[in-house]
């Protein structure tokens, strides 16, 4: 239990490590700068559009109604997709190396199925390889043998990988930046450095900066991470940021909270709710793993149906079952995600997603392990509605 609670804590100090902490630090190395990865290269690329790889994966949907009826429902690529979405994932690897390699392994492949390429229904899909903080050198700093890491070699990895998009393959066309922890982290750094301020950002439809603490200045939206990039209050606004950290609405960040709290006091982080983008509650439209676990989750499955019935696909929508709401409790601005569960009906009272250790809940951690997963569907439709809003504008120059 002790090993997989450190795994599984050394994917969430990721989001912290590099994601908050990477530009405070200096970069640590005992040897010579490595050398640029060459994105001209398909093998630096885990999605590309029109390809048969980490992206062109399974994603049938079993839907478990209330009332236990189970339907299935299939998905599909649009191979005519208007838009682009580029994708920095969180830490996966287990590379025995402090930073990664630029060889795919079963983790990366993994992380795609789960939290992007289901975005293929409305965008074309980018997902660079880099050469992020394993957790190999996290857990070896968690056990007090810290390993020499370059915070600095994934970033400047994905700038790379972003100046290649944008030189050969965008074309002009409107972007949505999707990321999840050590991920959102290194396109916060991003946005600010790369397109905050220039030309770009006209190209900029939205950023999803999940599973992160984002600053915003106290009653506003723009003025802390961002200078020119504000908080989405609606699916027809484009240029904008949807950023949150989830919690149980019945567990929600204690004062030792690893998410939703910034340093400056000045500054809150920000909670834009996938749900209800004008404020309030909304139901979460969840694709949660049907196996139960979602990255490492140390909580135990139940069956999603009592009787228990046989589920063969990859995953399972719950309608009905979660709501959410932004909240500030004093301790951090967060993402309460609501669990409506019955004991009269059928379907499952429950889901999975926090780290439990010795069958405790660590409140610290939060749901950080589902962020994407328990908005999957929300976020999707929003970056649909984006891009028809996006295109309209352009029209209209």
């Amino acid at each position: 239990m002790l090993r997989r609670f450190i795994l599984i804590t050394s994917a969430l100090v990721a989001g912290l490590s590099v994601g908050e902490k990477c530009l405070a630090q200096s970069t640590t190395q005992s040897t010579p700068p490595a050398a640029k990865n060459d994105y001209n290269k398909s093998e630096s690329w885990l999605c590309r559009p029109g390809r048969q790889d980490a992206c062109a994966v399974d994603l049938t949907t079993t839907i478990v109604q209330a009332n236990g009826k189970l339907t299935t429902e299939k998905w599909s690529p649009n191979a005519k997709a208007p838009i682009d979405c580029f994708y920095v994932y969180p830490t996966v690897s287990n590379d025995a190396t402090p930073n990664s390699d630029m060889n795919a392994g079963p983790e990366e492949l993994a992380v795609i199925r789960a939290q992007f390429a289901r975005f293929g229904s409305q965008c074309r899909v980018f997902a660079p390889l880099y050469r992020q903080v394993t957790l190999t050198a996290l857990r070896a700093g968690i056990a007090g043998r810290p390993m020499t890491v370059d915070r600095a070699l994934g970033y400047n990895d994905v700038v790379d990988a972003w100046k290649h998009y944008l030189e050969h393959d965008n074309q002009g066309r409107g972007v949505v930046l999707i990321g999840h922890s050590q991920g959102s982290g290194v396109l916060t750094q991003l946005v600010r450095n790369e397109i905050d301020g220039k030309p770009v950002q006209e190209r900029l439809i939205s950023a999803l900066l999940l599973g992160t603490s984002l600053p915003v200045p106290k009653g506003k939206d723009v003025g802390g991470a961002f200078q020119n990039v504000p908080l989405c209050h609606s699916a027809s606004q484009t240029g904008c940021v949807i950023a949150y950290a989830t919690f149980r609405e019945n567990v929600p960040p204690p004062a030792n909270s690893r998410f939703g709290r910034v340093a400056n006091k000045e500054m809150v982080a920000a909670c834009v709710n996938p749900a209800a983008l004008g404020g309030g509650s909304g139901a979460l439209h969840a694709y949660l793993a049907a196996a139960g676990r979602s990255l490492g989750s140390s909580s135990e499955p139940k069956p999603w149906v009592t009787p228990a019935q046989t589920i063969s696909t990859p995953f399972v929508s719950v309608p009905g079952l979660l709501t959410a709401e932004c909240v500030s409790n004093g301790n951090g601005s967060y993402l309460a995600v609501k669990v409506h569960g019955d004991p009269k009906d059928p379907r499952t009272d429950d889901i999975v997603g926090d780290v439990v250790v010795g069958g405790q809940v660590q409140a610290d951690w939060g749901l950080h392990l589902i962020d994407v997963h328990v908005a999957m569907g929300n976020l999707v439709e929003i970056v649909g509605q984006q891009a028809k809003s996006y295109l309209a504008k352009q029209k209209k120059k």
